[in-house]
């Protein structure tokens, strides 16, 4: 099997879990190439997987022309059972390549159908999302494969990089710092909880308006932010619990981290979590926009080891029994093998 993978994204939630892909698809025997952005963080964790080739692709540019023409030559050397375009970018760039099962993979919900002229099936990583998509027109192929975490519980950081008390309860936050991530509602909960800190691990657009948040609300003594992490686990690890406050969520990976890292978690009800998690056994539950819920959820499981421990547990059992890595990657696999079996 040989797939060629068309990825522009930049540092998120999707990077990772494409990272985590191409590792699996690799340990599963399937030959890999790849194009990605110049100078991306994660480059070097899929080096030993795929074929790796660099470029920038521009709506109107010489330099969308050039790729185009580079691709071409790719697809006659490598000759690639599948092509997989990762998001509204990508998915725009993927060629009338006939010989191969030509998918793309959406990370989020689509405003219309326009950039997927050249798409055979989507890949939607939820049952509402697959809805969307047809109520929009699709009449096409449609695959719900959710997402995975390599996560695992690794050697915590020393909170002294953090400037963080050895005895305090830390709530870890992490993703592109944009308002739907609901960040400012976390910070605004924090408040609420004495003795309780927050580590908001990534960057983006809002992270100045965070900051300033902070020092408003005389709470920079207990918000850390760590920037963009590549590898985020042993901030998890050193953390008591994981929060997302997302106003908005597809299904991102950050579903599936703290589970991943063996941490309680609690969640806002928005469209991936309230599919994933159940409220009770393998996180905590609050609505979109609640800060006192959200205050009074991190209270919860500041004051209850034993709630800890047991949503822990809980989380570990939905990614065993139904967001495992063999699981994801055995559908992938299979769609994959349909494909090609039609050509």
């Amino acid at each position: 099997m040989k797939v060629m993978h068309i990825h522009f994204g930049k540092e998120g939630g999707a990077e990772r879990f494409f990272v985590n892909l191409v590792n699996a698809l690799h340990d599963r025997g399937v030959e890999q190439r790849v194009l990605i952005r110049p100078d991306r963080s994660w480059r070097k964790d899929i080096e030993g997987c795929a074929t790796i080739y660099e470029g920038i692709f521009r709506r109107v540019s010489l330099s969308r022309f050039l790729l185009q023409w580079r691709m071409r030559r790719i697809l006659r050397d490598f000759r690639p059972d599948v092509i997989m375009a990762w998001q509204l970018r990508a998915s725009r760039f993927m060629p009338a390549y006939k010989d191969a099962m030509r998918i793309s993979r959406l990370g989020d919900y689509p405003e219309h159908l326009g950039y997927y002229t050249n798409v055979e099936t989507l890949v939607c990583i939820t049952p509402d999302m697959a809805a969307k998509v047809r109520e929009l027109g699709w009449k096409r192929g449609v695959e719900v494969i959710a997402n995975f975490t390599r996560a695992t519980p690794v050697a915590p950081i020393a909170r002294t990089e953090m400037q963080t008390p050895a005895d305090a309860f830390v709530v870890v936050g992490m993703g592109r710092f944009v308002k739907r991530k609901g960040f400012d509602g976390l910070i605004r909960a924090i408040k609420k909880v004495d003795g309780a800190h927050l580590w908001l691990v990534g960057d983006g657009p809002e992270r100045e308006r965070l900051e300033q948040l902070t020092n408003e609300l005389g709470v920079h003594d207990r918000v850390r932010f760590a920037g963009w992490q590549t590898n985020a686990y042993g901030y998890l690890a050193a953390g008591d619990a994981f929060a997302i406050n997302s106003s908005h969520e597809p299904l991102g990976n950050v579903c599936f981290e703290g589970w991943g890292a063996g941490k309680a978690t609690i969640s806002s009800r928005a469209e991936g979590p309230s599919w994933v998690m159940t409220d009770e056994v393998d996180a905590l539950m609050v609505d979109c926009g609640d800060d006192e819920g959200l205050a009074n959820a991190i209270r919860r499981l500041r004051d209850d080891p034993e709630l800890r421990e047991r949503l822990s547990a809980g989380g570990r059992e939905t990614l065993r029994t139904r967001f495992s890595e063999q699981a994801i990657t055995d559908a992938y696999i299979e769609l994959f093998s349909r494909g090609a079996v039609q050509r």
